[in-house]
């Protein structure tokens, strides 16, 4: 495939990146966005990125979320990013335990094996809140940012305090031509 028809793609965590990480999150009405989240999703949409969202979710196989509900909470997200103009291309998550070793769990890469033949390495980035978010981007081929308000030890290309700096740090990176 020839670099046309590969894709600018921002990889998204859920908990603790786009909304707020409640511990399982079982109930869809329980869905709140992180302050500056929305605005920056738009900004990234305008600027023709796909946006993805991969995230681990244990809690299905521990038996703390339902898959209907799961199924809803995403339905709140899309819908509510929808409101705003903003589409999420795809949702991806493992529903897996960390100590089953799937292939699909982050940091690994078999969630979004299926599209890694499409992404646009050059101007693909992860955002997530932890190392496993970081460890996957790398794992990947792409830039990595992990959100966190404190000093850090990470792999990460750029630490940003907050979404709208993680945003800022994308454009900033690329010279993208819509």
């Amino acid at each position: 495939m020839d670099r046309v028809n590969k894709l600018p793609i921002v990889f998204l965590d859920r908990d603790g990146t786009i909304i707020v990480d409640k511990v399982y999150l079982n109930d869809p009405k329980e869905v709140e966005f992180i302050d500056g989240v929305i605005d920056g999703l738009k900004k990234l949409s305008e600027n023709n990125f796909k946006l993805i969202i991969v995230s681990n979710q244990s809690g299905i196989a521990r038996g703390l979320v339902q898959i209907e509900n799961l199924n809803e909470i995403h339905k709140v997200i899309t819908e509510t990013l929808k409101k705003h103009n903003v589409e999420i291309f795809r949702i991806y998550y493992c529903p897996h335990l960390p100590q089953d070793n799937c292939e699909c769990r982050k940091p690994k890469t078999g969630m979004v094996k299926e599209i890694l033949d499409f992404i646009d390495k050059d101007k693909s980035f992860v955002i997530g809140d932890k190392e496993s978010d970081v460890e996957f981007g790398l794992a990947v081929g792409i830039k990595t940012i992990i959100l966190s308000n404190r000093e850090i030890s990470t792999r990460a290309h750029f630490v940003a305090r907050n979404f709208k700096e993680a945003v800022d740090f994308i454009l900033s990176s690329i010279k993208y031509e819509k």
